[in-house]
């Protein structure tokens, strides 16, 4: 993975991130909000995968289930945001929707994926600090606005 910043402003900035063939999107957007220090910020980025697992959120179970992706997809959106955990760690919480050979999709939430032949990512931070907290009815843990 390469990144930089393209901009700053009032303490703000946008950082681009290029992932390249093999590179583990969850492993890579995780050192890279822990490097810039990322508190809270928005991701977007379009790109390919040679495989992926999404998972989706079973509100029954309250687990997550994993959807394995073993064929080569083109991301048609990849979302999401980077928050602080409880212990102050940025989280990265990513959302993806993958297009197959034959048009068909598939969504879900992201838990790794490996990049073929790229990723292009864009980090948009944001000016206040997010939190996310357990939410004992959901099992979640999810931003938390504080009043």
């Amino acid at each position: 993975m390469k990144s930089r910043v393209i901009h700053e402003a009032q303490g703000l900035r946008t950082i681009v991130a290029v992932l390249g063939i093999g590179d583990e999107v969850s492993r890579c957007l995780q050192e890279l909000a822990e490097t810039e220090k990322l508190s809270a910020a928005q991701i977007t980025a379009i790109g390919a995968f040679k495989d992926a697992v999404l998972t989706y959120w079973d509100w029954d179970t309250k687990e997550y289930q994993e959807i394995p992706v073993r064929d080569q997809v083109e991301v048609l959106s990849l979302n999401g945001d980077i928050t602080l955990d409880s212990s102050g760690k940025p989280k990265l919480h990513l959302h993806t929707v993958l297009g197959r050979r034959d048009g068909a999709a598939i969504g879900g939430h992201l838990k790794e994926a490996h990049v073929r032949p790229t990723l292009e990512v864009i980090v948009t931070e944001a000016p206040a600090h997010l939190r996310r907290r357990h939410d004992p009815e959901t099992g979640l843990s999810l931003i938390a606005i504080q009043e």
